[in-house]
């Protein structure tokens, strides 16, 4: 793991730095240890149990399967694109990050396929290690959480500098205040107090929400609910008491699905948690070998109120 991500990180039982680093674990200077598992992740919670039902295994590869297939790649490279030019502006407007390596968190990291994306994009578009000062962003250090343990067994050995965390996002983030210069959140809940809290004067939020009429073609065989038409207003009005809309953007990327691509679709979102196989299976079967749906997403920046906004395509 990369060090200036494990920096990042502070002990969730008394909220003091980890001073003790190693292969196996991690210790706060108080002595609270807690293990790295052997598949490289790290988990943090403690206390009584999260209310969310973490992804399952088969959940998980679903999702694993469609990604790594191609279909959402337009959605990655978009969010790259977002992440390299909000870096960028901060040394345009004279707030960079020091010495440091910027910091990404990504609060909902399920396997690490967004994240991926981003850090990769970084290493093939960029000169890594440029100083800031030239106008080119260095490559960031990230931190991944998610409740599922499976999804970070996978974004472990997709990200493995990055600190992947076992953590419930509606509890205070086991992360230092002003630590990120860009939090993602990509399908995933969204705590604004504590967002705010960790990101840096200057830093962004980027938020990932489908449109109205998302994969509207494959719902019913997906069992998905419709989207409703509001839903960006319900997003600004539920982040406007910590947050600024600085930009969004819509993207809808056309789709030549399989059957197998529509089952993994039902089973890798909330509906995969409680669908029938045999009744999916049935749907599935009566599909023609080639199926065509839009993803349709947006991608909204934010910043934190009472903080210098910096306007965003």
């Amino acid at each position: 793991m990369d060090t200036a991500a494990l920096n990042a990180l502070l002990c969730p039982i008394c909220g003091l730095e980890f001073s003790d680093a190693t292969p196996r674990a991690l210790a706060c200077t108080n002595g609270h240890s807690f293990d790295i598992a052997r598949q490289g992740y790290l988990n943090l919670l403690t206390g009584p149990g999260t209310k969310f039902v973490p992804d399952t295994a088969a959940m998980v590869e679903a999702r694993d399967a469609f990604l790594d297939a191609g279909h959402y790649d337009p959605l990655g490279d978009e969010l790259a694109r977002t992440v390299h030019d909000i870096l960028h502006n901060r040394i345009v407007h004279n707030r960079p990050v020091g010495n440091q390596k910027p910091l990404i968190v990504d609060a909902g990291t399920g396997t690490g396929w967004y994240l991926h994306r981003i850090l990769a994009a970084f290493d093939q578009d960029l000169n890594v290690g440029e100083p800031t000062d030239a106008g080119r962003p260095a490559r960031p250090a990230a931190v991944g959480m998610d409740i599922s343990k499976f999804a970070l067994r996978r974004a472990a050995r997709r990200n493995p500098e990055a600190a992947n965390v076992v953590w419930d996002l509606w509890r205070d983030l086991p992360l230092g205040a002003d630590t990120a210069d860009v939090v993602l959140v990509v399908f995933a809940p969204r705590n604004p107090t504590e967002f705010a809290r960790i990101l840096k004067t200057g830093g962004s939020l980027v938020v990932v929400t489908p449109l109205p009429g998302h994969l509207a073609e494959i719902a019913h065989e997906a069992g998905m609910l419709g989207i409703a038409e509001d839903k960006e207003s319900a997003l600004v009005a539920s982040m406007a008491d910590g947050f600024e809309l600085a930009g969004s953007r819509e993207l809808v990327v056309p789709l030549r699905l399989a059957p197998s691509d529509v089952g993994n679709v039902a089973l890798m979102g909330p509906a995969g948690h409680h669908l029938d196989p045999v009744q999916l299976g049935e749907r599935l079967a009566a599909l023609p070998e080639c199926v065509e749906a839009n993803a349709a997403f947006r991608i909204s920046v934010f910043q934190p109120r009472d903080r210098p906004l910096v306007q965003h395509p």
